[in-house]
């Protein structure tokens, strides 16, 4: 069968990684793709916004699953367009995927089923006094996020009044997030570690994948500004087989019979970022697809055929595949991502990458390209995260993956390369308390 991967992405080139493996694949193509990608799809040169293009692409070459990873398209449409034109394609629709472009709706819709998140309160345009008076009021940290989509960089964390009162400001006055920080949320700070979960979905049933924990903050000891993610490891020993199943029966089992409810059936890969409190569990956010990097270690780890799965899931036939909710998965995996001098913030593109030759013949080893091209038949710099390093052990153990990803990442350069030294070591942490 003919497949399209519609992104350029780390996460994008972990799906084609992954779906290039199935016995049912004919023809993968990936739009737009990257420079990595080209080595295992087709690069299509249509835009990630250009739905219509899309769509043509697809009739054209008949293309029978289009598998979205990124959450812009999701949000304008795709998958109610090619559902339209009686094309298959993996994705919640644009009112399902609500639970990601709309932070307010989110939370709304959690407080509506009994989800458990944090205490919120949302303020829609011209409400930027009353944001400000109720931030005053509120003595503990909050957090500011812009309700629609910031491209991971949205949320910004405040220890006081004094940091959330200049934050909405900037916001909603000076739209620094543009019209998706017209309207925010604000809602207190979650104390605790964050996980992520997760479950691909046919509207009904689902498929739990490996946890992971994401590193968004850019420095060191999770300091610095909020990124897209800087690393991730899987399988998450925070999140035990018991508190797994307590997360299915107490949000991805109700997120799906809401959505059901509320005539938006998920059918797509639901996202959990969660927060593991004192209190208890929470739910940070909800993404309308795969995590960017999690996919680069969780996909690794999954043992079966991905695209069976992703069949199945748009079919309404998750329950054929397998009569086990979560997946088979084994070993550990972590990924290191390299960013561009500067990010999150100014950074410069067109540096000559070097040492990913090397790279290529470590075992166990794969990079995936995130922001990358080639110019003038060298493979360069062309975003803020460059490429993720991933290490994978099938049999060993998390600080083997770790010794093994760094020692990857010391054969790849590029001028202004920065990345975390610190990727994985929560998950030592959590192994060492287990063992006490």
């Amino acid at each position: 069968m003919k497949i399209l991967v519609v992104g350029s992405g780390g996460r994008e080139h972990a799906l084609v990684w992954k779906i290039s493996q199935s016995p049912k694949v004919s023809k993968l193509y990936c739009a737009p793709g990257n420079a990595g990608i080209e080595s295992l799809a087709q690069c299509v040169p249509v835009k990630l916004m250009d739905l219509d293009g899309l769509l043509n692409f697809a009739k054209q070459e008949m293309i029978d699953l289009t598998v979205v990873g990124p959450e812009q398209p999701l949000a304008e449409g795709i998958v109610d367009l090619f559902n339209a034109h009686g094309l298959m394609i993996f994705g919640p629709s644009k009112r399902a995927a609500e639970l990601e472009w709309s932070k307010g709706f989110a939370k709304a819709f959690m407080h509506r089923h009994g989800i458990p998140t944090a205490a919120y309160r949302i303020f829609g345009s011209g409400q930027r006094v009353e944001a400000q008076a109720y931030v005053r009021r509120r003595s503990r940290p909050l957090v500011v996020k812009a309700d629609g989509l910031a491209a991971g960089k949205g949320v910004i964390i405040c220890q006081s009044h004094e940091e959330a009162v200049p934050t909405i400001r900037e916001m909603m006055e000076k739209k620094i997030f543009g019209p998706s920080g017209e309207t925010i949320v604000v809602e207190d700070f979650l104390e605790g570690e964050e996980a992520s979960v997760f479950a691909i979905s046919d509207g009904t049933r689902y498929l739990t994948l490996a946890p992971a924990q994401d590193h968004k903050r850019a420095l060191d000891g999770d300091r610095g500004k909020n990124t897209g993610g800087m690393g991730a490891y899987a399988p998450a020993p925070i999140v035990t087989p018991d508190l797994l199943q307590v997360i299915e029966e107490k949000i991805i089992e109700p997120t799906l019979k809401g959505m059901a409810q509320e005539n938006r059936p998920y059918v797509g890969c639901l996202y959990l970022g969660l927060m593991l409190t004192r209190e208890g569990l929470k739910v940070v956010e909800f993404n309308s697809r795969f995590g960017d990097p999690e996919a680069q270690v969780v996909l690794p780890l999954f043992n079966g055929d991905l695209v069976e799965v992703l069949l199945a899931a748009c079919r309404g036939e998750l329950g054929s595949v397998t009569p086990q909710r979560r997946s088979s998965t084994s070993g550990a995996a972590v990924c290191v991502v390299l960013a561009s001098g500067g990010y999150p913030d100014q950074y410069s593109t067109g540096m000559e990458i070097s040492g990913l030759d090397d790279v290529a013949r470590m075992p166990d080893v794969l990079v995936f390209h995130a922001g990358t091209a080639r110019q003038n038949g060298k493979l360069a710099t062309a975003g803020g995260r460059v490429l993720g390093v991933t290490a994978m052990q099938r049999n060993g153990s998390m600080q083997d993956a770790i010794d093994l990803a760094y020692q990857a990442v010391g054969k790849v350069s590029f001028t202004g390369m920065h990345f975390r030294y610190d990727i994985g070591k929560k998950a030592l942490a959590h192994e060492q308390r287990s063992l006490a």
